[in-house]
């Protein structure tokens, strides 16, 4: 370690407190590649547009526990009207809470019913990605619960999953506990089906979906990881942004719960290369053969499919590389932020490969 490189990384340590983020990974990238221009950026770079960067954030000691609050609907349903409702909750283990969005279908407890468990990406929030992946839309028309939580900005400045964290990424620890418990507490509540649980998120949502698809298979039946990175592929902010630029692959080599990925090929902020990770961290060591198909969105983006089985057939994931598409839920509604309306419908394809995978 070069005396160079550590005064490059004091200096991005020192950045990141002063608020300046931007700054701050250009510092980073800066020592990692030995780039005096990017030293140079760092002194003066200005905020990028629509640039997602996960930072270093500690947990803040959380307000004194509030006891368990009961889901309140943003409205009641008006006479004749199915009832479906998207509530607003608070979730707390003790350690750290949060808050979250449930969304409850028309129907609910005449009999079991699937929950996914959506994560959203940095600077967004419940209510922006509920929009943007109309995942509560085709939740209503499939009959499943959604359940999103929201990060908090003490937690992370950004309100980034702490996907790149080691006190983060692992069974009984950090985020990953959190959200398992606030899973299974909105399962106590609901009538859930615990065959059907799965979990999906973008970016570093998605990053953290795959965390808990490794952390919790007896929870989580399937997983969902758009514009992510594969679990362990990061331990800190520098191997994070390493990881973010060029790839990294995954730290478990066993096999993991049947996943579906989707990357956009343009995307600058994750390269696409992790979404190949994703898929390899999934499968893991098992034998598998993967079927190529080659389509287009209706009127929009072209995308290659690579369906993963088993020898016996079954379907352990689903890769869909979108081309052109950047950082971006593929098919999302321009009424939510990082959606890309052109490409194929993750929402529709990832509620599909979740309701073909119940926990068997």
């Amino acid at each position: 370690m070069t005396p160079e490189f550590q005064r490059l990384m004091a200096d991005a340590a020192r950045l990141v407190r002063g608020g300046d983020l931007q700054a701050a990974t250009a510092a980073i990238q800066a020592a990692l590649h030995g780039n005096k221009a990017a030293e140079r950026a760092a002194a003066s770079a200005p905020a990028a547009d629509g640039i997602v960067i996960d930072v270093e954030a500690r947990e803040l000691a959380p307000p004194r526990p509030h006891p368990a609050e009961v889901d309140k609907p943003e409205r009641p349903p008006a006479p004749g009207e199915e009832a479906d409702a998207f509530v607003a909750g608070r979730f707390s283990d003790g350690r750290m809470q949060r808050n979250y969005k449930l969304y409850i279908p028309p129907h609910a407890g005449e009999r079991p019913l699937p929950l996914v468990l959506m994560l959203h990406g940095c600077t967004q929030d419940p209510d922006d990605f509920a929009r943007g992946t109309r995942m509560n839309e085709a939740a209503r028309a499939h009959g499943c619960f959604v359940l999103y939580p929201a990060q908090s900005q003490q937690a992370n400045p950004q309100r980034c999953w702490n996907w790149f964290k080691h006190s983060h990424q692992q069974r009984g620890r950090g985020e990953p506990a959190l959200l398992a418990a606030m899973t299974r507490q909105v399962m106590a509540r609901h009538g859930i089906d615990p065959r059907r649980v799965y979990v999906a998120g973008l970016s570093a949502g998605g990053a953290m979906a795959a965390i808990l698809g490794e952390a919790y298979p007896e929870l989580f039946a399937a997983a969902g990881v758009h514009s992510g990175l594969a679990a362990g592929a990061a331990k800190d902010l520098p191997s994070a942004l390493a990881a973010m630029r060029t790839g990294a692959a995954a730290a478990n080599t066993r096999p993991g719960v049947p996943t579906i990925v989707f990357h956009g090929d343009a995307d600058a902020t994750v390269h696409p290369a992790n979404g190949d990770h994703v898929v390899t961290g999934s499968v893991g060591g098992a034998p598998a053969q993967a079927q190529v198909e080659r389509q287009r969105a209706g009127g929009g983006r072209g995308y290659t499919r690579h369906v993963h089985r088993a020898p016996d057939g079954t379907v352990l994931a689903e890769h869909w590389v979108v081309h052109g598409s950047g950082h971006a839920w593929s098919g999302g509604s321009r009424e939510g932020s990082f959606t890309d309306p052109a490409g194929p419908d993750a929402t529709a394809e990832m509620l599909r490969f979740f309701l073909a995978h119940p926990r068997g």
